[in-house]
């Protein structure tokens, strides 16, 4: 069968003899956006069904965050930076010990006999940690409004109780401790030194 030159150029894809369309029904296309919405919502509630270990391992080799949880953490302090979700979810901003750069981190504020606390759930070399004992303890915390404050180091003896109330308040924080957030006091007390706790005063 011979086709002119003027009618291939009118012929639709369906009608071409020796072309086929690559249109995705879309039925096909939704299926992939759920697949991937998903994949999000299954790695952002981790912290509440996969074991220790395997969180560890997956989102904080070595106990530091990798490409896919930076990413998460990013997203996070997006959020709660600009003050949405409960008050306690706050983004945390250092400057940068080195490089002078903003560090942004989402954190959970504790609250003990009504004074605020953060908590290093990944220890003493977390980068914010680093940053705010080399900047005396000046930062900047958000939650839609911006905050000037100092941290104040908290002793390894008096931080039991806020490690408790942290663990209580953070999901995403308790794969990162080796204890249950209802365990006794005794067991805070063992684990205190691993977790930098800092209270949060105003600048």
């Amino acid at each position: 069968m011979r086709f002119s030159r003027d009618a291939r150029y009118c012929m639709t894809l369906s009608e071409h003899p020796k072309r086929k369309s690559r249109l995705k029904p879309p039925g096909g296309a939704m299926r992939e956006l759920f697949v991937i919405l998903g994949l999000f919502a299954a790695i952002f509630s981790a912290a509440w069904w996969m074991p220790r270990a395997w969180y560890r391992a997956l989102l904080y080799p070595g106990r530091r965050p990798n490409a896919l949880s930076r990413v998460l953490n990013s997203a996070n302090a997006w959020f709660s930076g600009r003050g949405y979700g409960p008050a306690f979810l706050v983004t945390l901003e250092t400057r940068g010990r080195r490089s002078g750069r903003p560090l942004r981190n989402p954190m959970v504020a504790a609250e003990v006999g009504g004074a605020r606390y953060l908590v290093s759930m990944l220890g003493p070399k977390a980068d914010w940690v680093l940053n705010a004992r080399a900047a005396g303890g000046d930062a900047v915390l958000c939650h839609g409004a911006t905050e000037h404050i100092r941290l104040e180091e908290v002793p390894p003896a008096e931080r039991a109780p806020i490690l408790k109330a942290y663990l209580r308040r953070a999901p995403g924080g308790r794969p990162h401790f080796d204890i249950a957030p209802d365990a006794p006091l005794e067991e805070f007390e063992k684990v205190a030194p691993l977790y930098p706790v800092f209270r949060i005063c105003p600048r």
